[in-house]
């Protein structure tokens, strides 16, 4: 394939400013906390620009590199990524925080091999799915398959546990799937299966059950299990039309948790303001609109699953976060792509880009 036209500019852009923005969120909201704890205001500040610059670096290089070369790597990147999953539970290698061991330590850095899945998983199946064509209608070659190895990746996420990238995984494994042509009469049965299996997994273990019960009535326990929703929406509520300024913010001041990573969204809507909320949700909402338009107008299968798969990735992942963030869904450790700290979801987010653009430059793009 050869390249016909430059890369979708509007994508570019948007992946840009929203990373630069995080940036500066991740200082507005972690400075005061990080010279507390580390000594240092610009602690988190640092490493967050050099996440920045890796995957701006890791996105130009996918940007001009044939997306193609990808299906090569989908079934390696997946082993890999899985074999990461079980190093967590290695002791030594594994980094708990929060009862969940979902980092691990490598030489010189710390990274989160769930960010890695993600990926692999989405580039496997739009390579399988792009080998296996008509045979993907058949229960035998085209759903079977696919649900051992999406159980093998649920198996390993959550014996961490983290629930919430499991959830994410099976929505784009599910979506992908039945975009591609499985029939709904395999699809049905599971997704009813795993209802009773969801039920079990959150009012059976203690700290999920609270989460529910807090998402449902979060004053009913305001120091403890309802803090820190109830603390996200004073943020909003404090934030207005147009927001208190930024860096003037109040519930980062040792009010809100994990300000920088999970809840960065709060502070955004307290600093900016019910504006400054609108305006990054419709970045978000523009940004999959791009990526579902690249997916609808490339000729190529494997393209067009790839593209859509990613899509949906970062989406789902935007729109869990920023639900949770506003009480629309129980609190789930999930960071919003390109905003909240943290070097392996922010590298994995532009390097999703990058492939997209290339995408971008072997098919005309319409709007």
């Amino acid at each position: 394939m050869r390249q016909t036209h430059q890369a979708d500019t509007t994508l570019l852009l948007l992946a840009v400013t929203l990373t630069c923005l995080g940036v500066v969120m991740v200082y507005s909201s972690s400075s005061i906390m990080a010279a507390e704890r580390y000594h240092d205001g610009f602690y988190f500040l640092k490493r967050q620009m050099v996440y920045a610059l890796v995957g701006f670096g890791l996105m130009a290089v996918a940007t001009y590199f044939n997306y193609e070369y990808w299906r090569k790597l989908a079934v390696p990147l997946l082993l890999c990524s899985m074999v990461l999953l079980t190093l967590l539970f290695v002791p030594g290698l594994g980094v708990k925080a929060g009862g969940a061991a979902r980092w691990l330590r490598l030489p010189g850095l710390t990274v989160q091999p769930v960010e890695l899945v993600k990926l692999g998983l989405v580039l496997y199946l739009a390579h399988s799915l792009t080998r296996k064509k008509e045979k993907i209608r058949s229960f035998k070659y085209g759903f079977v398959p696919y649900m051992v190895v999406v159980g093998l990746l649920l198996g390993l996420l959550l014996k961490q546990p983290d629930l919430g990238s499991a959830m994410i995984i099976s929505g784009v494994a599910l979506s992908m799937l039945l975009v591609a042509g499985i029939r709904w009469r395999y699809a049905i049965p599971v997704i009813l299966a795993a209802l009773p299996c969801l039920y079990f997994l959150v009012m059976n273990v203690e700290y999920r059950r609270r989460r529910i019960l807090a998402f449902l009535d979060p004053w009913d326990d305001p120091f403890d299990t309802g803090f820190q929703i109830i603390q996200s929406l004073v943020a909003f509520g404090s934030g207005g039309a147009l927001g208190r300024g930024l860096g003037v913010g109040q519930q980062k001041l040792f009010y809100l948790p994990e300000a920088h990573t999970d809840f960065i969204f709060s502070v955004v809507g307290e600093e900016l303001g019910m504006v400054g909320v609108l305006v990054v949700a419709a970045m978000f909402l523009i940004l999959v609109h791009r990526g579902i338009c690249i997916a609808l107008n490339t000729s190529d299968p494997f393209g067009k699953h790839l593209a859509f798969g990613l899509s949906l990735l970062l989406g789902l992942e935007a729109f869990v976060n920023i639900s949770v963030c506003m009480g629309l869904l129980p609190t789930k450790g999930l960071a919003l792509p390109f905003l909240s700290y943290g070097g392996t979801s922010l590298v994995a987010s532009l390097l999703a880009v990058g492939i997209l653009l290339n995408i971008s430059t072997r098919t005309e793009v319409r709007s």
